[in-house]
C-alpha cells in the first residue's frame, strides 16, 4: 500500500479510541508523530508558499489525534497549533482572497484552477475544535463556528441535498459552486463538527438538526440499491471521516440515531466479501476484493468500518465473505472516443476495471448512468487521478449492487470539463458481473 500517513492516524486514533489502550497503537502514532512534517513560519505572499491549504489541516488534526494516545501530547499539540497556524496566520493575499476570501483557496494565491476546497474548510474546523477542547482558548471556538457558517453558505449543496459539495471555483468576481462532488472525508467532518459545535455551544440544536440532515442524506443519497455507500470520489478521498461522523452520530449521547448504527452495521457486513486474502479492504463496500496494488487512501475506508462495527456489535459476524465469488468476467475495451457507451446486463452486480492514473495525474473523467439516471454523487468516474502518481492496473473504477438479479444498464457519458477534474476520459478493459 502507498500513501496516506495522516488517513492512517485517524484510523489508529479511532481503533484507540472505539477499544481502549493497546501499547502498539500508542508506539504507531509516536512513530508517526516523530516523522512528521514540522510546520514553520506562516507564508506572507503566494511566491512564499510551497504548500496547499489542506495538507497542513490533514496534519493539524492527525497531530490533535496523536495527543489523545502518545505519551508526550505537548510535542503533538505545539505541532498542531504550529501547523493550524501556518494556515490561519498566512496574508490575505495567500489563501483567504478572491471574491468569497472566508473560504480558502487551495493553491497559494488561488494557483491555475482558482479552486477552493471542502478539504482544507471542513478540517480546519475540525482543528479548531479540537483545539479549544484541548487548550479551553475561546478563540480557537470562534474560529470554527465562523468557519462553519462559511462552508454552508457556499459548500452545502444548493439543491437541498444537505450534502456538501467539495468544490468551490473563485475567479475573483464571482463564487460558482461545483455542484454533486461529495467527497466522504468532507461530509463526515462536517457530521463531526455538528455534533461537536452543539456540545459546545450549550446545546444549539441548530448544529445537531444540520449534522443529522447530512448523516441521513449520507444513507439515502449516496448508496446503492442495497443501502450500502458507493465511494464515486477520487482515489484519493478519505473515509475513515465519515465513519467517524456516523458513528458519533449512533454513540453521541446528543444524537443517538439509529439509523447511523443501522448503517455502519449493513455496510460493514457487505465490505468483509471486499477483502483480500492479505487483509486489504477495497475502495467499493459492495466490491469485489481488489486484484491490483490498494493505497491507503483505497482501503482505509474499510478498515475504519470495521472497527466502528466492532464497536457497536463485538459479536457480530458477516454474513458472508465471498459475495463475488462465481463472477464472470467479460473483456469490453472502452475508450473515450466510444462516448457515450452502454452495458446492458442481467446479473445482482456490475464492477468496471482499468488503470487509475492511466494518464497520471489528475486530468480526465466520465459521467455513469444506472438505468437512465445520473449518479447523485456526479464525479462517476475520475480515472486519471492518482495520488500516489503512479499507473495502479486492475483496480475496480466503478462498481453498483442490487438486491437480487435483473435487467440493468450502465451508461457511461463524457465528463463536463473544469479546471479541477479535466475533460473526458475513460478506458474500461474488463467488467465482471456475479
Amino acid at each position: 500500500m502507498t500513501g496516506g500517513a495522516d488517513s492512517g492516524t485517524y484510523t489508529l486514533w479511532f481503533r484507540y479510541k472505539t477499544h481502549g489502550t493497546d501499547s502498539s497503537l500508542v508506539s504507531w502514532l509516536t512513530e508517526i508523530m516523530n516523522t512528521a512534517k514540522q510546520w514553520e513560519a506562516p507564508c506572507t505572499s503566494p511566491s512564499s508558499c510551497p504548500d496547499w491549504s489542506d495538507v497542513p489541516m490533514w496534519d493539524a488534526v492527525a497531530n490533535l489525534r496523536e495527543y489523545d494516545v502518545v505519551a508526550n501530547p505537548t510535542t503533538a499539540l505545539n505541532m498542531a497549533e504550529a501547523a493550524f497556524d501556518y494556515l490561519d496566520d498566512s496574508g490575505s493575499s495567500v489563501f483567504a482572497t478572491g471574491a468569497c476570501p472566508e473560504i480558502y483557496y487551495q493553491e497559494p494565491g488561488g494557483g491555475t484552477t482558482q479552486l477552493k476546497t471542502l478539504e482544507t474548510d471542513s478540517n480546519y474546523i475540525k482543528a479548531a475544535i479540537l483545539l479549544y477542547d484541548y487548550t479551553n482558548d475561546s478563540s480557537y471556538l470562534t474560529k470554527a463556528k465562523t468557519k462553519y457558517a462559511a462552508v454552508r453558505s457556499h459548500y452545502l449543496d444548493g439543491g437541498g441535498s444537505n450534502l456538501y459539495s467539495v468544490y468551490v471555483f473563485d475567479n475573483g468576481t464571482t463564487c460558482t459552486q461545483v455542484p454533486g462532488r461529495y467527497y466522504a472525508s468532507v461530509n463526515g467532518n462536517m457530521i463531526w463538527a455538528g455534533l461537536k459545535l452543539h456540545d459546545f455551544t450549550t446545546g444549539d440544536t441548530q448544529y445537531l438538526n444540520d449534522a443529522i440532515a447530512t448523516g441521513n442524506a449520507v444513507v439515502n443519497k449516496l448508496s446503492n440499491a442495497n443501502g450500502v455507500y458507493t465511494n464515486l470520489q477520487a482515489e484519493n478521498d478519505i473515509v475513515e471521516p465519515l465513519i467517524e461522523g456516523m458513528w458519533y452520530l449512533a454513540v453521541d449521547s446528543g444524537a443517538k440515531q439509529a439509523f447511523a448504527k443501522t448503517w455502519l452495521l449493513n455496510n460493514a457486513n457487505a465490505a468483509a466479501s471486499a477483502q483480500t486474502s492479505s487483509g486489504a479492504y477495497g475502495r467499493f463496500f459492495d466490491g469485489p476484493p481488489p486484484t491490483g496494488t490498494v493505497t491507503m487512501f483505497m482501503t482505509i475506508g474499510g478498515y475504519a468500518l470495521m472497527v466502528a462495527a466492532g464497536n457497536l456489535d463485538p459479536t457480530g459476524t458477516p454474513s458472508t465473505t465471498t459475495a463475488w465469488s462465481g463472477a464472470t468476467t467479460t473483456t469490453d475495451d472502452i475508450t473515450t472516443s466510444m462516448l457515450p457507451y452502454s452495458i446492458t446486463f442481467t446479473d445482482e452486480a456490475i464492477a468496471l476495471y482499468g488503470t487509475v492514473g492511466e494518464q497520471c495525474c489528475e486530468a480526465g473523467h466520465a459521467r455513469v448512468f444506472i438505468d437512465g439516471t445520473e449518479t447523485t454523487d456526479t464525479t462517476g468516474i475520475w480515472q486519471n487521478k492518482s495520488s500516489s502518481a503512479l499507473n495502479i492496473p486492475d483496480t475496480v473504477l466503478f462498481s453498483w449492487r442490487w438486491p437480487t438479479p435483473g435487467t440493468h444498464t450502465i451508461q457511461i457519458q463524457p465528463g463536463v470539463t473544469n479546471a479541477k477534474e479535466g475533460g473526458s476520459f475513460v478506458h474500461i478493459q474488463y467488467y465482471r458481473l456475479f
